[in-house]
């Protein structure tokens, strides 16, 4: 049957796609990662156990009868091992965030994507998936094969075991997230009973989700074209930064040959054009076509063929960790060395250094007590029966350490200035409490309107601990 004639378009009409025209996004090839081994391969798994022995470990740790690690929501306090945070003190974290950036800035410059490569979750998660896939399903090539065969209860059952491991890991982590911010025992019983309240359980199933979608079906695709850290990465790159480099001088031109054979006589270099820095690559790119964005420097390809160089008896170092510099200039590791203190680096590391300092010494320097001293404006000023004039205040004080502790206060800057009733109260472990307090003045002391008044707030038993704080004492004209 003839297929109908187009019918003209007018003029200035725009044309119709073309189906056989290149698409803005290139369809996605599914990537089955060969595995691999050697120093970098173990540098990256031991990053792998050591985050996720502290991820997983930590919300079972106790310290002083509680969670050593609880961010609790609910009380509004971060228990750190013996530290305890309040909502006041969120200038650490600032600081915290700082120091993070920096370091990321500082590292970056030395020797690339070193974040990305050994310690970003997207990196460790990936890798725990993979290892999983493979212990279900075989290697790259078992993996590739039974992705092409049609469905059938084997294959069923391979992926059904697969997905059912990926899910109950992907779940324990989302538990596991959960257990920082309400305590891991109150959750182990929740668990039990199914009983998870309503954003304990929306956090477990969102983080799971997304470790599941991430780590196990996007993967590659996070790296490339979601994590902003890939876009920027380049500017702090310069030409004396360590990143995987392949040796284009020794490599090229390259070419399959056998074992033995005289190659440089053939014309040839050391590239052998076997692809397996391809293979075992996470996302897939060729690094002998130069440095590119996608690469997340996990240097699996400088592993895969140092072995291959070995196989061949060729030196090792067709891809290794270089710069563009050592590669023009043909350095040793002691000028690539030399040039790793250069002026960015030692800015990135000075300011580093400096901020770290500040938050030790703002930790180790920490008072163990904190208050707030507010005047009641609701009643100015009051003169009593027996001719003394009395201020109200209202004093938030918070006991930073996690034993109850006994106060005195003690008044300074008016003469004769004495507190009604008791002086000495006393404060919960890790907790806040409001004191009402009515203080007196004789008559004649001071001057009309606000005077100066100091609250000094001691611990009894430990005169170190104490707080001196400013506020006005109102006298009526």
């Amino acid at each position: 049957m003839n297929s109908p004639t187009p019918k003209p378009q007018p003029a200035g009409a725009p044309k119709p796609p073309d189906p056989k025209q290149d698409t803005l996004y290139a369809a996605r090839k599914k990537l089955q990662v060969r595995s691999t081994s050697g120093t970098f391969t173990t540098w990256r798994w031991i990053l792998v156990w050591v985050t996720q022995i502290l991820f997983y470990g930590l919300p079972w740790l106790s310290w002083n009868d509680r969670q050593a690690v609880l961010f609790h929501l609910t009380e509004r306090k971060f228990y750190i091992f013996g530290w305890v945070f309040w909502p006041q003190d969120v200038f650490y974290l600032a600081i915290l965030l700082i120091i993070s950036a920096y370091a990321l800035f500082f590292f970056t410059a030395i020797a690339g994507r070193l974040w990305c490569g050994y310690a970003c979750p997207q990196t460790v998660y990936t890798e725990i998936f993979m290892w999983i896939e493979e212990k279900i399903e075989g290697d790259h090539n078992k993996r590739a094969k039974l992705d092409r065969a049609p469905m059938s209860g084997h294959k069923l059952a391979l992926r059904g075991t697969k997905f059912l491991a990926w899910g109950l890991f992907s779940l324990w982590t989302g538990f596991t997230l959960v257990a920082y911010f309400t305590p891991v025992q109150e959750l182990m019983q929740s668990a039990l009973t199914l009983g998870f309240g309503p954003w304990e359980t929306f956090w477990i199933l969102f983080y799971g989700a997304f470790t599941y979608l991430f780590a196990g079906h996007m993967r590659e695709q996070v790296c490339k074209y979601m994590c902003p850290y890939a876009r920027f990465q380049g500017v702090m790159f310069d030409p004396d930064t360590l990143v995987i480099t392949y040796d284009e001088e020794r490599g090229e031109p390259r070419g399959v040959r056998k074992k033995g054979a005289d190659y440089k006589a053939e014309g040839k270099g050391d590239c052998i054009d076997c692809g397996i820095c391809v293979q075992v690559c996470p996302t897939g790119i060729d690094i002998r076509n130069g440095l590119q964005y996608e690469c997340i420097g996990c240097a699996a390809c400088i592993d895969a063929c140092d072995q291959v160089m070995d196989k061949m008896g060729y030196p090792r170092g067709l891809v290794r960790y270089s710069t563009e510099n050592a590669i023009k200039k043909h350095w040793g590791m002691r000028e690539i060395f030399g040039h790793v203190m250069r002026p960015r680096t030692l800015i990135y590391g000075t300011i580093l250094a400096l901020i770290c300092a500040a938050l030790a010494w703002g930790l180790a320097t920490r008072s163990d007590l904190r208050v707030d001293v507010i005047r009641d404006r609701a009643s100015l000023a009051r003169e009593l029966s027996d001719g003394n004039i009395e201020n109200v205040y209202r004093l938030q004080v918070m006991n930073m350490v996690e034993r109850p502790r006994a106060f005195e206060i003690r008044l300074s800057g008016l003469e004769g200035a004495r507190v009604l009733g008791n002086e000495r109260f006393d404060v919960a472990a890790a907790s806040a409490q409001a004191v009402t307090l009515q203080v007196v003045v004789p008559p004649g002391v001071g001057k009309p309107g606000a005077n100066e008044l100091f609250f000094e707030i001691v611990a009894v038993g430990d005169e170190s601990v104490a707080v001196r704080e400013k506020t006005t004492f109102l006298m009526p004209h």
